[in-house]
């Protein structure tokens, strides 16, 4: 699909304060009894990985406060390039993390930013697609101008996953399987992001702006036990990851998708200047890029120090790419995510 009138107006993310950094070696610190008894050495989770660190919010915090402090700062950029919040025609809220089942948490952060009642609010979750689908969602309205911009904002929270998983596997008889299954758990990150995307006519001078090009999606849903999370019976959140299988498939499905991407936007790995990956963990990235066929040198990595970080994972690395000089909004940039389930989506950004 593609758009001739969706500009990304701004972008902007909310992080835990860096005294809520817990390193891979912190969370195997408090796993030594189990790497005791299968006779593991420290240093596994980095090895495997390349996360050396992730941040997690205080206990209590609701996903709703994470994409409302993101948000406000989104919306404050778009003020300055003359969009008020009055005039927000759609708040999608893209996290996995919710407040609660019912209602909507896209309702509590509405509340939250004072948002006009013309602008109707609702959750669109899709693992860690979520943000990228709603991109794709907005414009189209946009595009269509069933309404001239919109809003979203997620929340991730990975504290309460990481902090179950090393509680489930400290019980007695966990097994190395356990532990291998459970291994993606604790690369999980925290952290808000939020996107104002409008309609050209809205800005005084579009062309400052980015413009939302087009996307290509795709699924492969015969792989959706490969990643699957729920509540356990104490109430814990656990997650269950064959990540070895999930890389293939994954892997495969993005190159499809890339082909799609090509044909349907006219872009190649040669003429795109910046990438943007959904960052799972270094051999991921690696994986996917090689198999694209784009130059690392063009993507910008933040698993290293933020882990993975879910449906935020896309706009936050691109809201630092764009905040260190590294990609520019002239720049072509590709944001490249897989989603467990599987699903694939390809966005194209650019003047």
């Amino acid at each position: 699909m593609r758009f001739e009138s969706v500009h990304i107006t701004s972008v902007a993310y909310d992080l835990p304060p860096e005294e809520n950094i817990v390193t891979s070696l912190d969370l195997e610190a408090r796993l030594a009894p189990l790497y005791e008894r299968h006779r593991l050495h420290a240093g596994r989770i980095e090895l495997m990985s390349g996360i050396r660190e992730r941040r997690f919010y205080n206990p209590g915090t609701r996903p709703s406060e994470i994409a409302t402090r993101a948000g406000e700062a989104a919306l404050q950029i778009a003020e300055r390039c003359g969009i008020g919040r009055e005039a927000i025609g759609q708040l999608i809220f893209a996290s996995v993390c919710r407040d609660f089942l019912e209602p909507a948490t896209a309702s509590v952060v509405h509340h939250n930013l004072g948002l006009s009642h013309n602008a109707p609010s609702f959750d669109l979750s899709n693992a860690c697609l979520g943000f990228a689908n709603s991109m794709v969602l907005a414009a189209s309205l946009i595009e269509s101008r069933a309404i001239n911009s919109a809003l979203i904002v997620a929340g991730e929270d990975g504290g309460p996953l990481c902090e179950g998983t090393v509680r489930a596997l400290l019980r007695p008889n966990v097994s190395r399987k356990d532990l291998k299954r459970a291994v993606a758990s604790l690369t999980i990150g925290s952290g808000g992001a939020a996107m104002v995307l409008a309609h050209s006519s809205l800005l005084g001078d579009p062309s400052a702006h980015p413009r939302l090009l087009g996307a290509s999606q795709l699924a492969a849903t015969e792989h959706n036990v490969l990643c699957q999370g729920d509540h356990s019976e104490g109430g814990a959140m656990l997650m269950k990851t064959d990540s070895e299988a999930l890389l293939v498939a994954g892997i495969s499905l993005a190159k499809e998708t890339w082909h799609k991407f090509e044909d349907e936007l006219g872009w190649s790995a040669q003429t795109i200047e910046r990438v943007v990956t959904h960052q799972v963990g270094t051999a991921h990235r690696r994986a996917l890029l090689n198999a694209v066929g784009i130059d690392p040198v063009k993507d910008h990595p933040t698993v290293e120090f933020l882990g993975n970080i879910g449906s935020v994972s896309l706009p936050i690395t691109y809201a630092l790419a764009r905040e260190t000089g590294f990609a520019s909004a002239a720049h072509s940039t590709a944001l490249l995510g897989i989603g467990s389930g599987l699903n694939c989506s390809m966005l194209a950004i650019g003047l």
